[in-house]
């Protein structure tokens, strides 16, 4: 084997389980396609001693912490494949090249699938978001939207007045029933039936099929997520979450692949940087328990 763990995905998880894995002295290759889920955002919120800087600082200085450590190596690429061999794993970059290890650790995220709406994919993570923790304070109690995808929008509705006044704007997309439409009175969230026909302005203005106009300092969306092939390819179990599939794994983040982690968003329903980062540090610390007692 080439390496003891590879790690696919260099993002804060997957930095997270190479920094541990590092300090055991182990050989790791971190492969990485520089696509972090947050790139479109300004800045990252809710990480202790992070809150505030923008994304790519906090990773690029991750990444050199991680780099000082002499037994890491980094490659810039996509994995196209990754399979099973005797005693470990076989890699295949896009590059072309490939590369072994006796223990995988998967942390290349998911996409979000935005929904089809004129003006909503440019305004992605400046003025539309789907995290409040990760947003919601900047918008300063101002009005807030919360754009109806599925009945999963009631959640974020009924979340939102605590960082200001909301409007669900259902959509079309569910019709809240005598209970929930109670919660939301009780929570003074105003529900604004009716299509919505675009985004428009310089923040988010929420433009109805019936020409109404509703000016707002952020409008909010739960995304459908998606993990890439990798895990399915390598046989992981996956759960539907309330966004989306994702993998499977227990409280040390091992798969019900053995010799499999993973962490970060691509192994829980929902995330964040600092749950990414917690994520990644079960993950390494794991795989090498693994390595020790060849688990």
């Amino acid at each position: 084997m080439d390496f003891d763990v590879i790690i696919i995905g260099g993002s804060y998880a997957g930095m997270s389980a190479g920094l541990q894995l590092a300090r055991a002295r182990r050989n790791v290759l971190v492969i990485d396609a520089g696509q972090r889920r947050n790139r479109y955002a300004a800045h990252s919120h809710g990480f202790l001693t992070q809150d505030g800087k923008p994304p790519a600082e906090i990773a690029a200085a991750g990444r050199a912490e991680l780099m000082r450590y002499a037994t890491v190596q980094w490659l810039d690429d996509w994995v196209e494949t990754a399979e099973p061999v005797d005693g470990g794993f076989r890699i295949v970059a896009q590059q072309g090249t490939v590369h072994t290890a006796h223990r995988l650790i998967l942390a290349a995220g998911v996409q979000d699938e935005l929904p089809e709406l004129p003006g909503l994919a440019q305004r992605w993570g400046k003025h539309v978001f789907h995290c409040p923790y990760c947003h919601g304070y900047e918008l300063q109690q101002g009005h807030i939207g919360v754009l109806a995808v599925s009945a999963i929008s009631l959640h974020q509705g009924l979340m939102l007045p605590d960082w200001g006044t909301t409007t669900l704007f259902l959509n079309d997309a569910f019709e809240p029933d005598a209970e929930q439409l109670a919660h939301l009175t009780a929570r003074n969230v105003q529900v604004e039936p009716g299509r919505v026909a675009r985004l428009d302005g310089e923040a988010v203005d929420v433009v109805m099929q019936d020409g109404r106009v509703f000016s707002l300092a952020g409008l909010f969306v739960a995304t459908r997520v998606r993990p890439g092939a990798l895990a399915a390819q390598l046989g992981c179990e996956l759960e539907e979450g309330p966004l989306g599939p994702y993998v499977k794994a227990d409280f040390t983040r091992a798969t019900t692949i053995p010799g499999v982690f993973a962490c970060g968003d691509l192994a829980r329903p929902a995330g964040s940087v600092a749950l990414a980062v917690g994520d990644g540090a079960m993950a390494g610390a794991a795989a090498h328990r693994s390595l020790m007692f060849g688990l």
